[in-house]
């Protein structure tokens, strides 16, 4: 590849974890393959978010690649949910390894895309005016990639340093003796507000709506806990292939009610100590789908987060009322909730008292002023269609993915959608990455992806487009699983309602609840993607 061409039989657009594994398999079959990377490094989600306290909620030995025995043997995980700069300096690590960045083209960020109907390939326009075409297009654009800021008026007027926490200025920021205002307490907000509350001056919280959370239980890994590991790989790999969310826990079947309450809370108290997301994937199934299951699971844990609080007024505040535990993404936290024993932090619950302007000095909320000298907005991302919608894709017949999307997204095994031949989507919509453990998710995709594209090639096809039954029929799987969850009706990202989204960035799709991520589990899901590779594809128009 010389750094002037611009045709490919293949574009992966992003070289976060999805695609830089997906380059590894396009250029190991010989195919003329490149990325496109809109930052100047590869990484993505760990390229970008830089923030104190960023870091794997997965086992890092389960969030690794599994594909290549050399990298499972060399890399020694130094914790159990390692952080953000050792992720991304163990994804530059596999890159070099297989001398994948000279197949990377950074700073090349897509602005358009258009599929040319009597050439059969996808014509790309980059922010920079350059110019790129290719037979076939694979997103490997993230779930959580797109960052959304809040709307309030004023923010331009704040004379401190403000900033998304994606948007972390690389270069480090000191905050000793600085005072801080967070918006927003989701996963992200919880990691940093655990970070920096010792740090800095006064910390100020605010609230906009309070998040289950557990404990995350992290612990360094010894050199001979890593032999050990090193030497289970393959158990290990094999556990999180069997379970429905991909992680090394796995649910427990022997049933919630045959268990007296005194048994489950032992139990739970077990759970609430091991580390991960043990609590919520190793617990009994019932409680994602049993309303009294779930509704005395939360009880426990808000038992828990009360006598971690010392104020039992500010204990209340942080306990959800309008949902149950695990009935949205659950972050992990490392002493969160004792955070707010502490006299330099404050939490304001902005449902009570709004935020009304952002002003020169701070924050004026409809109760009081906070002179701050930074504000951090973690305000969460535009999950799983955020990334395409910021991209202009059209297909046949001058038709818009933005427009087939608007009241959901519709598509086939989550990986291709009607109308957009030769549009391939690695932790597309509908799929499992977003209700799995992303890296075991995307490499069961990427597999089958380079499958699909390997059979295209023997057989000399140049376009592949799913058949319309076919994609409804997949669209109507998804519905039934998600309709059989109790976070149904929540108002998460893993409904399609984006709480981050709504009332806050603009031009968004409709706010009504959209079947988004496929909750079937992982192993119905492989089991599908198989079957449709066993059955030569014929759910699929080849030509």
């Amino acid at each position: 590849m010389t750094n002037n061409q611009t045709h490919f039989e293949a574009i992966v657009i992003g070289a976060g974890v999805a695609g830089i594994y997906q380059i590894k398999r396009l250029i190991d079959m010989g195919m003329n393959a490149v990325i496109l990377e809109a930052d100047e490094g590869l990484g993505g989600t760990w390229f970008r978010n830089r923030y104190p306290g960023c870091r794997f909620d997965s086992e890092s030995y389960t969030y690794g690649y599994s594909f290549s025995e050399d990298v499972l043997n060399e890399w020694h995980w130094k914790e159990r949910f390692s952080s953000q700069p050792e992720n991304l300096r163990y994804l530059n690590f596999v890159a070099d390894k297989f001398d994948l960045k000279r197949h990377m083209r950074f700073n090349a960020r897509v602005e358009s895309m258009t599929w040319l109907e009597g050439q059969n390939i996808w014509q790309l326009i980059l922010t920079n005016g350059e110019t790129y075409t290719a037979r076939f297009v694979i997103t490997g654009m993230g779930v959580l990639s797109m960052p959304t800021m809040p709307n309030y008026p004023g923010m331009e007027t704040f004379k401190g340093e403000s900033f998304h926490t994606y948007y972390w200025p690389k270069a480090g920021l000191s905050l000793e003796g600085k005072r801080v205002g967070v918006i927003g307490t989701g996963a992200t907000g919880i990691q940093v507000i655990s970070e920096i509350a010792d740090k800095v001056s006064e910390l100020k919280v605010f609230q906009r709506r309070p998040n289950w959370a557990s404990p995350l239980n992290n612990a360094a890994i010894s050199e001979a806990e890593m032999e050990d590991i090193r030497a289970r790989y393959d158990e290990i790999f094999a556990k999180c292939n069997a379970t429905p969310g991909s992680f090394i826990h796995e649910v427990d079947r022997r049933g919630f009610h045959n268990f007296s309450p005194e048994q489950r809370r032992a139990f739970w108290d077990k759970l609430y100590d091991m580390p991960g997301f043990a609590l919520l994937t190793a617990n009994f199934a019932e409680i994602f789908l049993d309303e009294a299951a779930n509704k005395e699971l939360s009880d426990y844990v808000a038992g828990r987060i009360r006598s971690r609080v010392n104020d039992p007024k500010i204990a209340e505040k942080l306990i959800p009322k309008d949902h149950g535990y695990g009935m949205q993404r659950v972050p992990l936290e490392t002493n969160y909730f004792e955070v707010y024993n502490r006299s330099n932090v404050e939490l304001v619950d902005i449902t009570e008292t709004p935020v009304e302007t952002l002003t020169e000095a701070g924050i004026q909320t409809s109760e009081a002023s906070f002179d701050l000298d930074v504000i951090v907005y973690a305000t969460g991302f535009d999950a799983i269609t955020g990334a395409f919608d910021r991209i202009d894709i059209t297909g046949t017949d001058g038709k818009k993915l933005s427009d087939k999307w608007e009241s959901g997204p519709s598509t086939y095994l989550g990986i291709m959608t009607v109308g957009f031949p030769n549009l391939i989507m690695v932790a597309g919509p509908q799929g499992t990455s977003g209700s799995t453990n992303f890296p075991r998710a995307i490499e069961t995709c990427v597999d089958w992806i380079s499958n699909l594209l390997e059979h295209a090639r023997q057989n000399g096809v140049s376009k592949i487009e799913p058949r319309l039954s076919a994609e409804q029929e997949w669209g109507a799987e998804v519905a039934r699983m998600h309709e059989k969850m109790l976070f149904r009706s929540a108002k998460s990202w893993f409904t399609g309602y984006n709480s981050n989204v709504q009332g806050l960035a603009p031009g968004h799709h409709n706010p009504n609840p959209r079947h988004v991520a496929y909750w079937g589990g992982a192993p119905k899901y492989k089991a599908m993607l198989k079957k449709a590779e066993d059955d030569d594809y014929r759910d699929l128009q080849m030509q």
